[in-house]
């Protein structure tokens, strides 16, 4: 082949590959418009589910509010029921010091309730007996969405007992040595109701919703690890027991067995 033969038929192929290239261009492109068609399909399905999940949730709720009641009813006929159930969770437990378990002794009942737009938020509450922490029956904090999608929360203002604020126990206080390190507590439980920093992702609220209110109960009948171990060593104990009344009794029935040869001994003597 010639040399400008070579020139030729090289130009050829680079010229169908720039037509190619152009093809293939255009054919992705037509692709991305007809997927974002079809994307656009599925978003307006998608949300067309988001109001039918909606209603329904909102149908359901309200057929749970008995039930729900009745379960109030029944738990307040147990004592300390929502502070074992709070001591019970990891998440919670983590938040309570040993005087917010004191405090949380009162509480007598806890209620979550939707808003009956449940996008839009929900309210805690939590009933309280005569205490010698605060005045306040009740406690509440509320989560909402606005119509442009931003959180906020408000809660009761605690009406704290000369003395009992809580809230203010995490402050620095020098340890006993008088060393200048400064000892920080961690946080009381009750802080929960005036922090609104990120109400979007109120990790705390959003436990008691989805975690402890459906089912309490399986937190308050959560075994305490204590008298578990204090079983495991009973059982110990009690295996340890009948091993040493089975070698008592092996013990025995030798010594009966050298008894009746020494019987048979005897009389052999006396023959």
């Amino acid at each position: 082949m010639s040399a400008s033969a070579a020139k030729v038929s090289k130009k050829e192929l680079n010229s169908n590959y720039d037509g190619a290239d152009e093809t293939s261009e255009k054919e992705q492109q037509e692709a991305i418009e007809h997927i974002d068609e079809v994307q656009n399909e599925i978003d307006r399905l998608n949300e067309q589910a988001s109001e039918e999940i909606l209603k329904v949730e909102q149908k359901y709720n309200k057929l749970r509010q008995p039930f729900f009641q009745k379960r109030s009813e029944l738990i307040a006929k147990i004592p300390n029921f929502w502070v074992t159930t709070f001591v019970n969770h990891p998440q919670v437990s983590a938040l309570l010091g040993e005087e917010d378990e004191e405090a949380l002794h009162y509480l007598t009942r806890v209620e979550v309730t939707e808003f009956e737009d449940i996008k839009s938020g929900y309210r805690i509450d939590f009933y309280f007996d005569e205490n010698p922490y605060f005045e306040n029956k009740v406690l509440s904090k509320e989560f909402h969405l606005n119509e442009s999608g931003d959180p906020s929360s408000k809660s009761t203002e605690i009406k704290w007992k000369s003395g009992k604020d809580l809230t203010k126990r995490s402050s620095q206080t020098q340890n006993k040595a008088g060393k200048k390190r400064q000892h920080e507590e961690p946080e009381s439980f009750f802080t929960w109701f005036t922090d609104h920093s990120d109400a979007g992702a109120d990790e705390l609220g959003e436990v008691i919703k989805d975690d402890i209110w459906p089912n309490p109960l399986q937190y308050y009948l959560v075994p305490d690890m204590d008298d578990e171990e204090a079983e495991g060593e009973d059982d110990d104990d009690e295996e340890g027991l009948e091993d040493i009344d089975e070698e008592g009794d092996e013990d025995d029935g030798e010594e009966d067995d050298g008894e009746e040869d020494d019987g048979e001994d005897d009389e052999g003597e006396d023959d």
